[in-house]
């Protein structure tokens, strides 16, 4: 495994990662968005000048970076720090002591911005046979039906079968319990003609005039059996709750939740990897295709 002193090594100046940045956005040299012209010039303000028309773009704009104050240096410190593996808790206090940052809220702003990198929307598709049901998140009283939850928030869980291990996952936030949101969420993240399990909820009744396969397996009334009769989505949802509870103390608003949701999947669906120069190659060409979220919104996201 690469250490942090060879990460040090690798980006010690703010060149090195402007560079890492470039190639990113533009592997095959910068072509103008103005006029489409291949190659460019520095200027002394760290911009990149088409050679013809003369239009300059800076390589953070439109990207988590944008009208950064900080360091990239700091930045990339930053996601290497959340594709450690071995860390299953990344708060905004750690990220504070980590790059010696004044301010919390700056942590705090930082960290909400890179977790809305971790996961793309045009994800790959789960296929095969696939898992799915819904939990609860807050606490539960043991034994109770669905019927004495109806003011929790649902959140949706798609675990693809591996053997008898558990494969890629997929977690989303449902507004509301009713058919169309889990058919849209099955949709949305598994293949046409996988074969989807659930339990016996009517939900997921409508899942085979979507094109799916669909395997129901019927739970009591208690609920007592469904970590056996679907034991990879239990599974998943065990070990959120039990992140969750590590990852942030405290009222977690919607919007809060759905990044929490995303960083978890993008460590478990990564779980197994021994590349941290990969993780982090993919963290940071993420970074570079997420358009940039205004701090007032994320703020007030917490209000």
């Amino acid at each position: 495994m690469p250490t942090f002193a060879e990460f040090e090594q690798r980006f010690a100046t703010e060149g090195a990662c402007r560079a890492y940045l470039a190639q990113l956005r533009w592997p095959s040299g910068f072509c103008c968005p103005q006029c489409t012209t291949s190659g460019s010039w520095t200027t002394t303000r760290r911009l990149l000048m088409c050679r013809r028309c003369g239009y300059q773009a800076s390589v953070t704009a439109g990207t988590i970076f944008h009208r950064t104050r900080l360091p990239l240096q700091d930045w990339f410190r930053a996601m290497w720090w959340m594709t450690d593996q071995k860390k299953h808790r990344i708060s905004a206090l750690g990220l504070q002591r980590l790059l010696g940052l004044g301010s919390y809220r700056t942590a705090w702003l930082w960290l909400q911005k890179l977790r809305r990198t971790v996961v793309l929307p045009d994800w790959d598709m789960l296929g095969g046979q696939v898992e799915v049901d819904e939990i609860h998140m807050g606490s539960v009283e043991a034994g109770k039906g669905r019927r004495h939850l109806e003011n929790k928030t649902l959140v949706a869980i798609a675990a693809q079968i591996d053997g008898k291990g558990i494969g890629r996952i997929r977690l989303r936030r449902i507004p509301a319990a009713t058919p169309n949101q889990f058919v849209t969420f099955v949709k949305q993240v598994i293949e046409p003609g996988s074969m989807v399990i659930t339990d016996g909820w009517k939900t997921y009744a409508g899942l085979k005039q979507e094109g799916f396969k669909h395997r129901p397996r019927l739970i009591n009334a208690s609920g007592k059996t469904a970590h056996i009769l679907l034991p990879r989505v239990h599974r998943v949802a065990s070990l959120l709750t039990r992140w969750l509870m590590s990852a942030h103390q405290g009222t977690l608003s919607c919007e809060q939740l759905d990044t929490y949701l995303d960083e978890f999947t993008f460590r478990f669906n990564r779980r197994t990897s021994r590349d941290r120069w990969k993780l982090f190659y993919r963290l940071v060409a993420q970074a570079v295709t997420v358009e940039p979220l205004p701090c007032s919104r994320m703020a007030a996201s917490t209000s």
